[in-house]
């Protein structure tokens, strides 16, 4: 199964460019948590799509699960709250894990991989008036995005990871496993929002060696325009 989803899901790989965000890169969000016995298969095939330099995975570790038996150690309320804002989108009441939106749009509950590369080759196709790109500045990063007309409200969001982790599971419904996670959201601010009139020219402090991820989405929880990282 890994090599043909493997096959499947690098077949429309882009080649990465500088600094500068690739052509159609589609960010895939994870909601997971080690507290959850579901989540591992899910949380494996992130780590196969970050090897990817088309796709942005993005592993958002929960809080709602620290109850039973295992606080996890990624988990951030915020999180919780962002995949909440994500079903109230949607018109959804009930959240889960593993769930995978792809684009801000398309929601994936369970371990479906086949479907999964589906959607990611069908964002990948998507042509976006939005493009953004980024390059170093200092201890900061200058992000850049021409006029993008009729795109109409959007956020700018900073993003950092860290690229991967190992975790030894002591108790709860994974107890006595060990799962590597990649790219572990760390930090997810808003800097700012922007409705494509005019260029977009701003300035964000990054401290540390962690990735640096910048995503332009609409308003509302709605699609991801475009986005950006340096690695």
């Amino acid at each position: 199964m890994r090599g043909t989803l493997a096959a499947l899901m690098t077949a429309a790989a882009v080649v990465a460019s500088g600094a500068h965000a690739q052509a159609n890169l589609v960010v895939v969000e994870l909601y997971t948590s080690q507290g959850c016995s579901s989540c591992p298969p899910a949380d494996a095939l992130l780590n196969e799509l970050a090897e990817r330099d088309d796709v942005l995975p993005l592993a958002l570790h929960v809080d709602y699960w620290d109850y039973i038996g295992w606080k996890d150690e990624f988990a951030n309320p915020e999180h919780t709250r962002r995949q909440k804002a994500y079903a109230h989108a949607a018109g959804q009441r009930t959240i889960y894990t593993p769930q995978m939106i792809v684009g801000g749009l398309d929601h994936v509950v369970g371990y479906k991989p086949m479907h999964l590369a589906e959607l990611i080759e069908d964002h990948g196709k998507r042509v976006s008036p939005v493009t953004v790109s980024l390059t170093r500045d200092g201890g900061g990063v200058r992000i850049h995005a021409d006029p993008a007309s009729g795109a109409g409200k959007m956020v700018v969001q900073l993003v950092r990871y860290m690229p991967n982790s190992t975790v030894a599971i002591e108790r709860g419904e994974n107890a006595g496993k060990t799962i590597t996670y990649s790219n572990v959201v760390t930090g997810w601010k808003v800097l700012g929002g922007w409705d494509g009139s005019a260029a977009l020219d701003m300035r964000a402090e990054t401290p540390g060696d962690d990735p640096v991820v910048v995503v332009v989405q609409k308003v509302g929880h709605k699609a991801i325009m475009a986005a950006a990282r340096l690695r």
